[in-house]
């Protein structure tokens, strides 16, 4: 099992409210592109998308591959999409080490449920 993952810039950013620092790639321990993670840096939120459920093969219940699927989805307008999501990766079995781009390591479900409550705050804002 992989101790440790690289959460996806998006989730980064809105538990942190600023810009993710770039990297060469964020996804350590995946296949360039299986989380979406420098089509999310760069705002490219369908090929996002498109990578992400590319990956659903081998990465289907991974909880950094959950969440960035849900900040795409929030990014696209697909709320209730990206709060099943965000649901599914605090509800998970696994619960990895995630390094967000800010370099702090928190839990998989720790970051789940920090990615719903801001979904949650931006629905009450509209």
């Amino acid at each position: 099992m992989k101790s440790a993952k690289i959460l996806g810039s998006a989730t980064a950013m809105l538990l942190m409210g600023s810009a993710a620092v770039a990297q060469p790639s964020g996804e350590i321990g995946y296949e360039r592109g299986a989380l979406g993670y420098d089509a999310l840096v760069a705002g490219n939120n369908e090929l996002a998308l498109k990578q992400l459920k590319a990956s659903e093969k081998d990465h289907a219940r991974d909880p950094a591959r959950l969440i960035n699927l849900g900040q795409a989805y929030a990014r696209l307008g697909r709320m209730g999409d990206a709060a099943r999501l965000f649901m599914a990766a605090k509800n998970s079995s696994r619960n990895y080490d995630l390094v967000l781009a800010s370099g702090e390591v928190v839990k998989s479900r720790v970051a789940a449920e920090l990615a719903l409550q801001n979904l949650n705050e931006r629905l009450a804002h509209r």
